[in-house]
């Protein structure tokens, strides 16, 4: 499949801090917006376009989410910036879809700023394919910034918190927070198992009839797992300072569920590895069962 070029702004090279233009993917869908305004026992919902102001109740106790699909219109992300007091650097890192994952505390304006890659795979053509997501904590609120790419990724936190009996509902927006990190950190060990069971399947066609496609896919595939680890490796970092980070966003009781987030991480990548080993074992395998037929053929010609 071909990619979508990537969109690099004119002249921002040498634009001031904090200059808002969009980088990544081509696209000219619709930016959508979801808002959740949530405590236990009541919830509001709302969708908004990208020409419509966010309208909120502000009742007091109430948390809010705000689900944004789609960053590639630079006024859109501005003017929601704007609303919620964002410091033009966040604003400036949502509209670069190019980040590598960071994690960032703005104590004047006491927004966390978190920086994710959600990751998909094709397993028709062996490929990782990556949507970056933003995500900014506040006093009560929560706002994520997904890439468009066809699906919301969140979806299973929409379906959540609408149940009244849900967590998301019983708590604050700290909470929510690790709910969309958790998501996020799951999908990675998915995106492993479904890497695994193709080398499961290279291994045993290499073992009947080795050619040169299976070599060509455990080069790509063993160039995947490099690329997810790159992507999943700073995460480690990131929720390690979240933890230890003092700030009055972060309660101590979310904190033992983002021990819990540390955990999955450090799994998947003793995983990855175990399976960057296994790859490189059936590479090995290939290579010498080729061998083998290659001394078979020889004596035969002798």
């Amino acid at each position: 499949m071909k990619q979508k070029k990537i969109v690099f702004p004119k002249m921002n090279t040498f634009s001031s801090p904090g200059s808002f233009y969009y980088i990544g993917k081509e696209n000219s869908e619709k930016i959508e917006i979801k808002l959740f305004e949530y405590q236990k026992d009541e919830i509001i919902l709302k969708n908004f376009n990208e020409n419509e102001e966010l309208r909120i109740s502000n009742k007091e106790n109430n948390n809010l989410w705000i689900d944004v699909e789609g960053v590639h219109k630079s006024q859109t992300i501005e003017n929601i910036g704007k609303k919620f007091n964002f410091h033009p650097l966040l604003i400036e890192d949502i509209l670069n879809t190019t980040q590598k994952p960071k994690y960032e505390y703005y104590e004047h304006n006491n927004h966390l700023f978190v920086i994710l890659k959600m990751i998909h795979f094709d397993p028709d053509e062996l490929e990782i394919k990556t949507e970056q997501v933003s995500l900014v904590l506040g006093k009560n609120f929560v706002i994520s910034f997904q890439e468009k790419d066809g699906k919301d990724i969140f979806i299973p936190i929409h379906t959540r918190i609408t149940r009244k009996e849900s967590k998301t509902r019983s708590n604050n927006s700290d909470y929510l927070l690790y709910s969309l990190i958790d998501l996020i950190v799951d999908n990675y060990y998915l995106v492993i198992e479904n890497i695994a069971k193709l080398l499961e399947n290279l291994e045993e066609q290499i073992l009947i009839n080795p050619l040169p496609i299976h070599q060509q896919n455990l080069y790509v595939l063993k160039r995947e797992m490099a690329y997810l680890r790159r992507a999943i490796l700073p995460l480690r970092d990131i929720i390690g300072t979240l933890i230890r980070d003092e700030n009055n966003l972060l309660s101590k009781n979310v904190n033992i569920y983002f021990r819990d987030v540390q955990d999955h991480i450090l799994q998947t990548l003793e995983t990855l590895e175990a399976y960057r080993d296994i790859s490189e074992n059936i590479l090995n395998n290939y290579h010498a069962i080729l061998n083998q037929k290659m001394n078979a053929v020889m004596k035969t010609l002798t």
